[in-house]
């Protein structure tokens, strides 16, 4: 796989598996060749959240997520394996049990402790297959205050462990004060 031209190996991917999905084809354990699951690993993208960006999309009669939200956010988690994990997967999942309930409020802002910690679990490779960072609620969400998914990836990546710090951000809509 080139790295010059790794969105276009997503792409591809994404595209054909939005054909495949709606042929009816909805298992995702078929859709991917070895060097499909490869690439996915390669880039820190686990089959199953692949899969749920497809099926939202398709779902969504393609609307969002768009395969570019989708692309962004993979380059935020593919950057910081590279940059952050040194290409190194972690070994360990957050259970959706340690997420913060959907109705946990941070300074009056609902699903914000939720969400920050999705975004770093997602950063690190460590969500559950049962959970998706980019899932219906992180999108209305993000779109409430209006922050791109990925752009809130990065301001997570950035904030590192300070909470206050993303909180700024998001109540300045995306923009650090």
């Amino acid at each position: 796989m080139s790295s010059y031209t790794w969105q276009t190996t997503f792409r591809a991917l994404f595209d054909r598996c939005v054909k495949q999905y709606q042929s009816g084809k909805t298992d995702p354990a078929a859709w991917f060749s070895t060097a499909d699951r490869d690439f996915l690993k390669s880039i820190g993208c686990r089959e199953r959240e692949f899969f749920d960006f497809v099926e939202d999309h398709a779902n969504a009669g393609g609307g969002e997520p768009s395969v570019e939200t989708a692309l962004l956010i993979a380059a935020a988690r593919r950057d910081y394996l590279n940059a952050v994990q040194h290409g190194k997967t972690s070994d360990k999942t957050i259970p959706p049990s340690d997420l913060p309930a959907k109705s946990a409020e941070m300074d009056g802002i609902p699903w914000l402790p939720r969400i920050i910690v999705k975004a770093r679990a997602k950063l690190r490779g460590e969500m559950d297959p049962d959970t998706m960072f980019g899932c219906g609620g992180d999108r209305a969400f993000c779109e409430r205050h209006d922050i791109h998914p990925a752009d809130l990836l990065r301001a997570v990546w950035a904030a590192g462990d300070d909470d206050r710090r993303i909180l700024a951000f998001v109540k300045g809509g995306g923009k650090w004060a």
